[in-house]
């Protein structure tokens, strides 16, 4: 639980100091990269003080200069802190609406180009979603997606969720398919509890959206490459598109 405690300590005592000047910094300024980098910084700074290692393997599959749709297994709430940070250039992610709602943590995220989604069958709002996260990709950032749209209860990898195959498609942008396991073990799923220990960090290398003629044949392409890439234990060959 000490280790949770640190976590916390790191991001409650520097984040909303960082949020309060950096908002109006960035408004001034008219961009958010030192907001941006600050934050990536606390991120991984929470990470470290909780004890856990990060190996990131892969880097020289992410093109250069080019703007990817990184998307990536999820197996704990501590997936996105060392993620994020690990991707090269500023990047964007498609999160829960509700995060949208703290305060200063909300602000900036939104400043930042944070994609909320709403969990929900209305076909309004998914296309809603799914501009907002290409209007993000045309201005150069790169966008982070939790696939499966939630995490898994037991760390195998789950069905896809089949919303940001129709953003690489309309798009067009590379998609960068990312392993991550070890969180499993950390930080389980309805338990705020950290054990630290190694996460590992795989981005596989890229896969042309064009290529493929059905939104279907892509995601099975980005989701076999990464069922690949995952531990034995975390693999599930038995998956179906919801």
């Amino acid at each position: 639980m000490f280790s949770t405690l640190k976590l916390l300590f790191v991001y409650t005592a520097l984040g909303p100091i960082t949020g309060l000047i950096g908002i109006p910094w960035s408004l001034l300024r008219g961009n958010i990269r030192w907001m941006y980098k600050r934050g990536m910084w606390i991120a991984n700074a929470g990470i470290r003080a909780a004890g856990i290692r990060v190996e990131v393997h892969g880097l020289e599959n992410v093109p250069a200069h080019k703007a990817c749709i990184f998307m990536s297994n999820h197996v704990s709430n501590l997936d996105p802190p060392i993620l994020m940070p690990a991707i090269p250039g500023q990047v964007s992610v498609m999160l829960k609406q509700e995060l949208m709602r703290i305060p200063i943590l909300g602000t900036a995220m939104r400043m930042a180009q944070f994609v909320p989604v709403e969990r929900s069958h209305d076909p309004v709002k998914a296309k809603a979603t799914i501009d907002a996260a290409a209007n993000a990709l045309r201005s150069g950032l790169h966008i982070v997606i939790f696939a499966e749209g939630s995490r898994s209860p037991n760390g195998r990898l789950m069905a896809f969720k089949k919303g940001p195959f129709f953003l690489a498609k309309e798009t067009g942008a590379p998609i960068i398919p990312v392993a991550i396991s070890g969180t499993e073990k950390m930080m389980r799923k309805g338990s705020i509890r950290i054990y630290p220990s190694m996460a590992h960090v795989r981005m596989l290398p890229a896969i042309d959206s064009t290529q493929y003629a059905t939104r279907d044949e892509l995601m099975d392409a980005v989701r076999s490459a990464i069922n690949a890439a995952l531990p034995s234990q975390m693999q599930n060959p038995q998956l179906t598109t919801i």
